[in-house]
């Protein structure tokens, strides 16, 4: 330790140590942990291509300031490191001679969750303690004797570092980490700006770096010379330019086109029919209004509009708030009916994940939850539709200025579900669609699903004297001009600039604004409220009423040094402005601090229609909002559309010559082949309300095409469930946009029919995403043809897209990403209405239908949508068991991926011409249908083969064995997104036999209702499945949060957990991501919070005097390990021998299905469970792999101690990964206390309920919950 400045400075590194090295015994120990650097040695090796290096070694810095010597110690066991896995070094670490090393930091003011936590847990040990921590990663990097060459080294640093969020850092220890900013600077105020000659302006306009056009600037000086009088400040400019950016306001959208022009084409008349019927329709509801002219979000509105005036619109929710789609939904709940509202929203972070992919992922999805969550509806279900070029070529491929794409799409899914998965949103559908083009621009679009009672949402308006409260997260400079940023041009040049745009997640935070406003006593004193996305205080705030005096001054900060303008326009995330009455502020305050949420008073709504900013006591902002809602200058252009040819279409038969080759080369396509290594990484189970799981099937390998989720109901039951499907194929949009957009369409309703949903009720919101838009007419073609095509297919369904979402910057240099119209369904549907894809019996028939088109490849929406009808009405009286919507792939992707789930055979009848089978099919439908149903179907069908128990796909002469089939579509992205580690030993045997004993602890304190108390700490998600499952059980549930905004409330929160043990018989600590798996070493906060002496205690009175029971599941066992509850039965907290949970083997998160078998009927928990018994619950998590020494092992297999242990669906205990998703040791997923009577899992075995997760097979109750309700009667 060194002292500096009476400041103590610890530089501490955290090692997980790496099998490469060989001296000390220590490191023997420590080896097969080391996960993160085995991976990157590979990288280097395979990708980078550098071979000579031969070792590689990841350590974590923690820099730690503001501390006592007592609290680091306790620090360096428990927080910094973790016993039994890492080793640590206080100050130096040993390197082998000849090793380079560099270590990584983030740039300042981006979000360091890892040094987050660390703050936190430290501050659960000594609450009056404020530390301040830094974290760097450091690299050690090792080749054949010493044979790395600079250029190599530097590659490698390049690999690791991106420089749009991280730096190099020092190597040496900074004197102090306490950062003093400078005092900012007064706002600059623009002297001469309105009576400024034109060159003059043009030059400052230059200057700016501004995303609003020159006629919108001169726009500016207009209005300051004629109706203020007055120089603009910097941050008005700054303010106007991300009110007016294309994100906020779209702009591109909003061009009046004054002329539309049709070429020459195939397709040419259709194109100008619907052209034409929109200009009637539009000239019909716009009679008399010269202000309504035609423009793209008019095309794109007014579908909508003028079925709302035919009467088909009638579930939409009006409201003056905007704040996602939202339709009334009658639902019943213990068989009252209910008025509930359903939101959905898809959000787009293309820019942001183009240049740090792991930030912008993860907001983009963090951005979508926040839109209905700011209409206070619980947002419980997740899709992720993703574009990108190859991932699968050479790193030596990438364009100058990108990164590779194996790097994008990894950091990005990695990104996007690490928010999700911390935030605890179940993600039902995930697909990357791949396209050389979107090298250009990757596609990351987030769509999400939210509901309320419709009693709970109160929508007013703002009034004069109303308090505006900024709720969640603290500002600070991420995300300065994210707005504006992916509204600007992009080049090689500009991505080095654009740091500061990319905001960071903090999805811990954003949980606890979706916790307090499930509350509805909460969100019923909300008049209005915006979230925080593109344009910060400025946007958020500045929506929510005409009259606003804004103090900055107020707004919560990260750090010091921000300016005024910085404050206005940045876009940190997790944050809410809401509305509230002025007599309801306090109960409002109060109730966000028992979340942990900060909550301050930041601005009034006022009489005048001014938006002011105030800052250090002066106006730096004063507009009028009849200026701000121009939108800019109005902006004109003409269009040129471009008319596609019949030679160039991709809706053609080929002829096929071999059969085989065709088939197994379908299945290696990246748009056919499996994703299930990206899929695993989001959680898609939390809630328990999934009636899908993204694979489906005994083997899990059917992919669904709809996710399916049960409102979120909080108490009672309901039967009703939501549908979400998606449409889009580039390779059809690129050829003609006009039929790219109908097919997208049309995939989408097909996918909601073929899972069991009633094609009448669908609603629709789409994505739209072009090419950056020129003075050139041509350039608008593909937007305007998309939109035309989107309008003939609502218009020929009658369904309305009720929202959307454009990007129009999809251009890099001269490269455009494929014209993308993508359409997400939604519908509503009961549990039993349902049906999975997966093939379920040898004997029945395979049916085709087939939707009719007309001459210009259209369907003929009045039959297709009879059709639609009767396969609903046919799948609601069970003639049809499973179905699957045809793509660009035709009948073999179909029933080959129908096939895979369950392991069945397909034969193919010889008739069906193999032109047909390979051909594009969009908007068609393979159905499964018992042999003696086939004659009562309402569809038009084509019989084209059967399901056989022969595990093979036949076709005539052709045999492909499913085995050769399965392997040929799961290879292709397999090492981009690996499903196994390749790890030793998942051959070997594991033999271990059952614990049969008569000798089961007996409870003396009985009682007739136990009450069981669930602590929910910061990172907790899993509290409400916990407490459903309690509750259906017949416990009484208490559940608290623990508060650590401020030294007095941890004090606080400490007496309440102890006073809610005490009047409890149970404690369950529940699944999520308490300081762990995210980013790093899990359940700290729980472990280290129930170290402190009372609470300490209180779990011991409970479980020693009282008979208590304690529980912990997933992130809830990582913290019965870590404490010591398990295996010994006491707080003790961890040795360097003690068994623990470390990370996965594959070095990922796992999402998915997981079979295990009771071994032990020793403990309480397992008393309804069968001895042997096989049951499948979901995992989720990214450490979940127990490792113990083999006394550890020996002693508690000997005691009966193992509870359940990983096995394949036939109950073998197995080590492949397959089945063993984590790579335990002994296949091991539970162990108890030596009583029993504690016991921790992985697999979540309280996410179970009516229709969850009914594509896949076997037994989920292992009635644990009401075990341990019984044990006290």
């Amino acid at each position: 330790m060194c002292y500096t400045n009476n400041r103590k400075c610890v530089k501490i590194h955290l090692w997980r140590i790496t099998y490469e090295q060989c001296k000390k015994s220590v490191r023997e120990k420590k080896s097969g942990f080391d996960v993160q650097a085995k991976e990157l040695k590979t990288e280097i090796r395979s990708y980078l291509g550098i071979k000579d290096v031969d070792s590689v070694r990841v350590l974590i810095r923690y820099d730690v300031e503001n501390v006592s010597d007592e609290t680091f110690e306790k620090a360096c066991n428990g927080i910094f490191s973790e016993p039994p896995v890492d080793t640590l070094y206080k100050e130096e670490f040993p390197a082998e001679e000849g090793s380079r090393i560099f270590s990584v930091e983030f740039l300042p003011g981006q979000f360091d969750q890892r040094a987050d936590s660390a703050v936190q847990c430290i501050q659960f040990i000594k609450e009056d303690e404020q530390p301040v921590i830094r974290t760097a990663t450091t690299y050690v990097i090792h080749g054949r004797e010493g044979s790395l060459s600079d250029e190599e080294f530097e590659a490698i640093k390049e690999h690791c570092i991106n420089p749009v969020d991280s730096r190099e850092a020092q190597g040496e220890k900074p004197e102090t980490l306490v950062t003093v900013f400078d005092e900012p600077a007064d706002v600059k105020i623009f002297d001469g700006f309105k009576d400024m000659e034109e060159s003059k302006l043009k030059e400052l306009y230059d200057s700016l770096g501004l995303a609003m056009t020159f006629k919108d600037f001169q726009h500016i000086q207009n209005y300051f010379k004629s109706e203020e009088d007055r120089d603009p400040s910097m941050t008005e400019i700054r303010v106007l330019d991300t009110y007016w950016s294309d994100h906020c306001r779209h702009t591109t959208f909003s061009t009046e086109l004054t002329d539309v022009s049709f070429g020459d084409g195939d397709y040419r008349e259709p194109m100008e029919e619907t052209y034409k019927q929109y200009i009637a329709d539009h000239s019909e509801i716009f009679k008399g209004r010269e202000d309504k002219f035609v423009c793209l979000m008019d095309l794109a509105l007014m579908a909508m509009r003028k079925l709302k005036r035919e009467g088909k619109l009638q579930d939409q929710e009006e409201s003056d708030e905007i704040n996602a789609c939202s339709i009334v939904v009658p639902i019943e709940v213990d068989g009252v009916e209910e008025e509930w509202l359903v939101n959905f929203k898809n959000e787009t972070h293309n820019h942001p994940t183009e240049i740090e992919p792991f930030g912008g992922a993860a907001t983009c999805l963090g951005g979508a939850i926040r839109d209905p969550l700011s209409g206070r509806t619980y947002v419980y279900q997740a899709m992720r539709v993703t574009g990108a070029a190859d991932p699968t070529v050479s790193v030596k491929d990438t364009l100058k200025g990108k990164l590779p794409q194996k790097k994008l799409v990894r950091e990005a899914a990695h990104g996007y579900s690490s928010y999700g998965n911390q935030i605890g949103l179940a993600t039902g559908a995930v697909k990357e669609i791949y396209h050389p083009n979107y090298v250009a621009k990757r596609m990351e679009i987030g769509a999400v699903l939210g509901a309320a009672p419709r009693r709970a949402v109160i929508r007013e308006t703002s009034d004069p004297g109303d308090i505006i409260i900024l709720l969640g997260g603290r500002t600070g400079r991420d995300g300065c001009g994210g707005a504006t940023g992916s509204s600007k041009v992009h080049t090689e040049e500009s991505i080095e600039t654009c740091g500061a745009e990319v905001q960071k997640g903090n999805a811990p935070t954003e949980r606890k604004i979706q916790r307090l406003f499930r509350r509805e006593e909460v969100s019923k004193l909300i008049k209005k409220c915006n979230d925080f996305g593109a344009g910060g205080v400025s946007v958020a705030i500045g929506e929510l009423a005409d009259g606003l005096q804004i103090d900055l001054d107020k707004v919560p900060k990260k750090y010091a040094g921000l300016d005024g303008t910085e404050i206005a326009i940045s876009e940190s995330q997790e944050r809410m402005a809401v509305v509230v009455d002025p007599k309801d502020v306090d109960e409002f305050m109060k109730y966000a601090s028992e979340e942990n949420l900060e909550a301050t008073k930041v601005a009034v709504v006022t009489e005048d229609p001014r938006l002011v900013l105030s800052w250090r006591g002066k106006e730096i902002v004063n507009l009028s909002r009849a200026f701000l809602d121009t939108n800019g200058a109005h902006q004109e252009t003409t269009v040129a559309v471009d008319i596609p040819n019949r030679k160039d279409s991709i809706l053609v038969r080929e002829e096929v010559k071999d059969v085989r080759e065709k088939w197994l080369d379908m299945l290696k396509d990246l748009n056919v082949c499996s994703q299930k290594g990206l899929v695993e990484m989001f959680d898609g189970s939390i809630g328990a309300a999934s009636v899908f799981m993204p694979h489906g099937g005994k083997y899990q390998k059917t992919e669904t095409q709809a996710m399916v989720a049960k409102l979120p109901v909080l108490t009672g039951d309901c039967d009703t469930v939501s549908m979400m499907s998606y449409g889009f194929d580039p390779y059809l949009s690129t050829w003609s946009p006009y039929h790219g957009a109908i097919y997208a369409v049309t995939e989408s309703i097909a996918k909601i029919v073929a899972a069991g949903g009633d094609y009448s009720k669908i609603r629709f919101t789409f994505q739209e995403y072009f090419r950056r838009m020129t003075e050139d007419p041509h350039r608008w073609s593909q937007p305007f043809a998309a939109l035309l095509g989107a309008y003939s297919a609502q218009l020929g369904y009658g369904l309305p897209s009720i929202g959307g979402k454009d990007s129009m910057s999809g251009t890099f240099e001269d490269i455009d990403v494929p014209p993308t119209l993508v359409s997400f369904a939604v519908d509503i549907a009961k549990e039993k209405d349902i049906i999975t894809p997966e093939l379920k019996k040898a004997g029945d028939k395979l049916v085709w239908l087939r939707i009719e088109t007309d001459n210009y490849d259209i369907p003929v929406y009045e039959k297709v949508m009879d059709q639609y009808s009767k396969f609903t009405e046919d799948i609601h009286s069970g003639k049809i068991v499973a179905a699957y919507a045809l793509d660009r792939h035709g009948i073999a992707a179909a029933v080959s991926k129908m096939a895979f789930g369950n392991g069945m055979g397909v034969k193919i009848e010889h008739d069906v011409d193999a032109r047909d089978v390979f051909a594009p099919a969009f908007g068609d439908i393979i159905a499964e249908v018992p042999a003696d149903k086939v004659s009562e179907l309402g569809i038009t069908y084509t019989v084209i083969g059967e399901v056989t128990d022969s595990a093979a796909i036949e076709y005539n002469d052709v045999k492909i064995a499913l085995d050769e089939a399965v392997s040929a579509w799961e290879e292709t992205l397999e090492k981009v997104f690996p499903t196994n580690s390749g790890a030793e030993g998942q051959d070997a045997k594991v033999e271990t036999g059952l614990y049969d004993t008569s000798d089961i602890y007996i409870c003396d304190h009985k009682i007739a209702q136990p009450t069981v108390f669930i602590p929910v700490m910061p990172g907790t998600n899993c509290e409400y499945d916990s407490a459903k499952a309690f509750e259906r059980a017949g416990a009484k549930v208490i559940t608290k949060v623990f508060r650590n905004m401020s030294a007095s409330d941890i004090v606080d929160s400490v007496e309440v957990f102890e006073k809610a043990i005490e009047q409890s018989q149970i404690i369950m600590f529940p699944g999520g991501f308490s300081a762990g798996d995210e980013p790093d070493g899990s359940a700290k906060f729980f472990a280290t919070a129930f170290k402190n002496a009372k609470m300490k205690e209180a779990v011991e009175k409970l479980l020693n005097e009282r008979d208590g029971l304690a529980l912990g599941i997933c992130n809830g066992f990582q913290a019965l390990i870590k404490l010591g509850l398990v295996p010994s039965g006491e707080i003790t907290g961890q040795q360097p021998d003690s068994p623990t949970l470390t990370y996965n083997t594959i070095g990922r998160h796992i999402s998915k299905m997981v079979y295990t078998k009771v071994v032990t009927n020793k403990s309480p928990w397992l008393r309804e469970a069968e001895l042997g018994g096989v049951y499948t619950n979901p995992a989720s998590h990214g450490e979940g792999r127990f490792v113990a020494n083999k006394e550890w092992l020996d002693k508690l297999f000997a005691n009966g101690q193992v509870a359940t242990q990983y096995c394949d669906p036939e109950g073998n205990i197995t080590m492949n990964e397959e089945w063993n998703v984590n790579g335990s040791y002994c296949a091991i997923e539970g162990i108890t206390s030596p009583d029993g009577r504690v016991l921790g899992k992985m697999a979540h075995s309280e996410r179970r309920n009516r229709s969850v997760a009914m594509n896949i097979y076997g037994e989920q109750d292992m009635k644990i919950f009401e075990s341990g309700v019984k044990y006290f009667k």
